[in-house]
């Protein structure tokens, strides 16, 4: 979400004559558009100052904008500790920064701009076309959660749920195809609580899959508790919706659920998954683990790792816990940090052992690819296939932008390697 922000916000930004340079030092307006889901996020902000603090040491400072959660939950301490800052503006104050930057060319110094007008914000952004024309692209379809996990800094960094209109969505994603793209990511902290007029996510990706050279869908980060039944039914009739879901779990025992206040139980969340394998036995599953949450005991962790050995995750991004200020969790007694990173250790050694065999099992096989780019300086193209594999490819012809058959000759940590299939099919080749 924070690259699709990020985009939106050079969209803004050319209306008043601001466009983008590689080169720091060229820069005279300076935007560091921040998350604040992990930890040290803050520190980054600072470090990242400091270096172009250090490159305009001899030269006229430029603008410098902290944008995002970081900004929108630690605003005042930013601009407090650090003087080099001009104005922090939050992830639903981005329609504002047009105005900010003209005030401080006036030196006029707003500071800390982070109310929440999400409906402002979506109501400027409408009026822009989107200009990213990568083949791939993103599209944010809904904003905040209203779920409260006592460890989650979302709801007070974006605040409440909100969706778009399937109307003004529908245009959005008919612009980026007209620039290039072939697949679109639907965007939300909670994206399956999407609901617009009593419109659902799956009403949304049947309108999309209307889209005729619109070739795939996807959708993330989602929540157990609103995977419903039409969702789900969703994965059995919409060709273009990939068989590839990011199903955050955080935890394998009911009693770190329930601290947690996630809202779901281990027996829910299986059932969901059960019910995604029924409609469609070829999806494949990938989930965000807290390793360490306050309480975890040798038991619950053992849960934990029970569960990834039964789902046999595709991916698994874990963490250790850490607390985010501001949230319910912030001041639960810690668990011993020894235990928890060896706790950590033991996980994700399973869990990569679990996605190799995997991956091997791929060798061999064929696999149908979505080409991005190119690789500089080589014939070779990066792509993904539909369950959002890395796939590099040799080709002296043009891939990108085609969907091809690759056949998977080996393989590495993170990435499959291939041959085309079949003859370079040049109808394929639309940009």
């Amino acid at each position: 979400m924070n690259e699709y922000d990020s985009n939106r916000i050079l969209d803004l930004t050319k209306k008043i004559n601001y466009f983008v340079t590689k080169k720091l030092d060229e820069a005279n307006c300076y935007i560091l558009n921040t998350c604040h889901i992990r930890e040290k996020a803050t520190d980054k902000v600072y470090h990242d100052i400091g270096r172009v603090k250090k490159e305009f040491r001899n030269k006229k400072k430029p603008i410098v904008l902290v944008t995002g959660c970081v900004a929108q939950a630690e605003g005042d301490i930013l601009l407090k500790k650090e003087k080099y800052i001009d104005a922090v503006i939050g992830p639903q104050s981005y329609h504002q920064i047009n105005s900010t930057i003209l005030n401080l060319e006036k030196k006029i110094k707003p500071l800390n701009l982070t109310e929440f007008d999400v409906i402002e914000k979506f109501d400027s952004l409408n009026s822009l076309k989107n200009s990213n024309n990568k083949i791939s692209s993103y599209l944010t379809i809904q904003e905040g959660c209203d779920k409260f996990c006592k460890f989650c800094v979302v709801p007070y960094t974006r605040g409440a749920e909100f969706s778009r209109s399937i109307k003004e969505l529908l245009l959005e994603a008919n612009q980026l195809v007209e620039n290039g793209a072939k697949e679109i990511t639907l965007l939300g902290q909670n994206v399956n609580a999407y609901n617009y007029k009593s419109k659902k996510l799956s009403n949304l990706i049947i309108e999309l899959s209307k889209i005729k050279n619109l070739k795939r869908i996807r959708y993330t980060t989602s929540h157990p508790r609103d995977f419903t039944e039409d969702l789900i039914e969703a994965h059995k009739d919409c060709k273009k919706l990939m068989p590839s879901i990011h199903l955050p779990v955080q935890s394998g025992s009911n009693k770190i659920l329930e601290s947690m206040n996630r809202r779901h139980s281990i027996e829910e969340y299986l059932d969901v998954i059960e019910k995604l394998k029924n409609v469609n036995p070829e999806i494949k599953f990938s989930s965000d683990f807290i390793i360490g949450y306050p309480g975890e005991t040798e038991e619950d962790f053992q849960m934990t790792l029970a569960l990834l050995k039964n789902v046999h995750f595709i991916n698994s991004y874990s963490y250790l816990y850490s607390p985010r200020p501001g949230t319910p969790a912030f001041n639960l007694t810690l668990v011993n940090q020894k235990i928890a990173k060896e706790r950590l250790y033991i996980f994700q050694n399973v869990a990569e052992k679990i996605k190799s065999e995997y991956r091997q099992k791929l060798v061999n096989k064929k696999s149908i690819v979505l080409f991005e780019n190119k690789i500089q300086n080589e014939n070779k193209f990066f792509g993904r296939d539909e369950f959002f594999n890395s796939v590099i490819v040799k080709s002296e012809k043009n891939l990108i932008g085609t969907i091809q058959s690759v056949k998977i000759l080996k393989i590495n940590r993170n990435t499959l390697f291939g041959e085309l299939i079949s003859n370079f099919n040049q109808k394929n080749c639309a940009a």
